[in-house]
């Protein structure tokens, strides 16, 4: 059997298991997400950089390509025809050092130096080339060893003749090959198997190192290609992922309040009365209360027991306090009234023959109790007589006292429940003036001790005598209690030595079974054996 502070226990872990989880998971897609994004912009930004590097480079051969047409009809002719213009022609394309042209091999012609005659190959291994060419290589003639990107352009189909254009590659460099770290740390322009990397010159072979990553990105147009190399855009993004954990901390503490909050009415104990409202869980018990004389059945008290599928048998001490403190106790009022109410043919059709009910006082507010009756009780006129016993869990100044004339009128009877045990008193015995008061079962199991609980149940017997109100002992449980008990004048008994609750259904057969209680002489026979004492009378 679940005890309250297990159930409320477990329901406040689970709870805060699932505020916890979702804060980490919160904190977890953070992370993700913040690192997704930085990885796809690292990506991004690398991706960028490469595509412009490689218009950059085709802006500036494109015009190349364009003079074309232009240079090559001046192949052949004398250089000091052809020389004015072709330094015009270099001033306008501004990049270009130098335009000469070659003629059966020969460089003849110099936008720089005018005429010229020397074997191209000795400047220029890979020249002359029957194709158009472009070759990463160092000057040999203005600048000594320093990059320059030749342009071979071939006149004649042997290819010895043709159009050298000299671009100082490493003044543009400066301005296209320029790293930025820490996401790109170098950049190189490849082209037909050289290397050009700002600060190191021409290389043949493109270093990379072991932690390093490489995107490369083609021309459309000329065969050049742009390398970057960096930690990659993963490897950055993780090695920023700390800087973005205070952010992370923050929401997922935010998530674990709000579902904290969220929480509050779906992962609670409440809500699980409400499921169990809804899916019928709650089984109808009875007590059979007896003439304290004849020991004949007079009544039964309606019990709630409750076998719930998700967390086992809850004990009404464990599911009664807490649905009284969640406002629920009014429901559970409603679903026994209905129940016991289709369940009427159970009981004896007798005027005399009791059945109680438990309320809160809190019910009686408003009239909602008196509301709830006429709805679910007084609509199908029984015969039987209803008790409503009210419990003293709530305070019972909360009880109107008109409604209970309003009760009285409509032929309900008022019984204080565990009288002695709450918030009642004198003065509430005379505003409310109840027809019945049940002695708490803790004042029965005094009798025949030296305990106060001894004294007190004496007490509470005189004063009922004195006020005219019937009484009904609970927990009686040994014959020397129940004689003690009838002695006194207590009309009514009910505990285990009569009967135990029983399932509802079970009511008929027990009655049938216990129609003819013997007595013998001053001594009173158990109506029942008492089997089991774990369960609550």
């Amino acid at each position: 059997m679940q005890t309250a502070q297990r159930i409320i226990k477990s329901y406040r872990q689970r709870r805060a298991t699932v505020c916890v989880l979702a804060g980490i998971v919160a904190l977890i897609l953070t992370l993700a997400f913040r690192f997704i994004s930085e990885r796809n912009l690292n990506q991004q930004r690398v991706a960028s950089f490469t595509h412009h590097a490689v218009v950059n480079f085709d802006r500036l051969l494109l015009p190349l390509e364009s003079t074309r047409e232009t240079v090559s009809p001046l192949v052949g002719k004398p250089c000091d025809e052809v020389h004015l213009q072709l330094r015009k022609i270099v001033a306008s394309l501004q990049t270009v050092r130098s335009i000469t042209l070659v003629h059966d091999g020969l460089l003849y012609c110099s936008s720089i130096f005018g005429d010229r005659s020397v074997p191209v190959h000795q400047l220029q291994p890979r020249l002359p080339a029957k194709t158009f060419l472009l070759v990463l290589s160092t000057d040999q003639s203005l600048l000594k060893d320093r990059p320059v990107l030749i342009v071979w352009f071939p006149t004649a189909a042997d290819g010895q003749s043709g159009v050298m254009e000299v671009v100082n590659i490493e003044l543009l460099s400066r301005l296209m090959l320029e790293p930025q770290p820490p996401l790109i740390t170098r950049v190189a322009l490849s082209v037909a198997g050289r290397h050009l990397i700002q600060g190191r010159g021409l290389l043949e072979n493109l270093p990379l190192a072991d932690d390093e990553k490489r995107y490369q990105r083609t021309s459309q147009f000329f065969p050049v290609t742009v390398s970057v190399s960096g930690p990659g855009a993963t490897r950055l993004a993780l090695q920023h992922l700390p800087s973005q954990l205070p952010l992370a901390l923050m929401l997922g503490l935010l998530t674990s309040v709000i579902t904290w909050f969220t929480t509050a009415n779906r992962m609670s104990f409440a809500r699980e009365i409400n499921l169990g409202l809804t899916g019928r869980e709650f089984a109808l018990f009875c007590q059979p209360v007896l003439n304290a004389q004849s020991l004949k059945c007079v009544g039964v008290e309606i019990l709630l027991r409750w076998h719930n599928p998700r967390q086992g048998a809850i004990s009404p001490e464990v599911f009664i306090p807490i649905a009284e403190a969640q406002h629920l106790i009014a429901p559970l009022t409603r679903y026994v009234l209905a129940e016991v109410q289709a369940r009427l043919h159970l009981f004896p059709v007798d005027a005399h023959f009791h059945i109680g009910i438990n309320a809160a006082p809190s019910h009686l507010r408003d009239g909602e109790l008196l509301k709830d009756l006429h709805r679910l009780w007084f609509v199908h006129h029984p015969v039987q007589q209803l008790i409503i016993e009210l419990t003293e869990r709530d305070a019972l100044q909360d009880v109107d006292s008109r409604m209970m004339r309003e009760l009285h009128h409509n032929g309900v009877k008022i019984a204080i429940d565990d009288f002695g045990t709450g918030n009642s008193s004198l003065s509430w015995l005379e505003k409310l003036q109840p027809d019945i008061l049940k002695i708490d079962k803790s004042y029965t199991a005094a009798i025949g001790t030296d305990a106060v609980n001894s004294k007190v149940t004496d007490i509470i017997i005189a004063l009922a005598q004195r006020l005219d109100i019937e009484l009904v002992a609970e927990g009686v449980e040994t014959p020397q209690q129940a004689q003690y008990l009838r002695q006194q004048g207590v009309q009514s008994l009910q505990g285990y030595l009569f009967a135990q609750p029983m399932p509802i259904e079970n009511f008929p057969a027990w009655l049938a079974a216990n129609a003819t209680p013997a007595a013998h002489g001053d001594r009173l026979a158990p109506l029942m054996t008492i089997e089991d004492h774990s369960s609550s009378s």
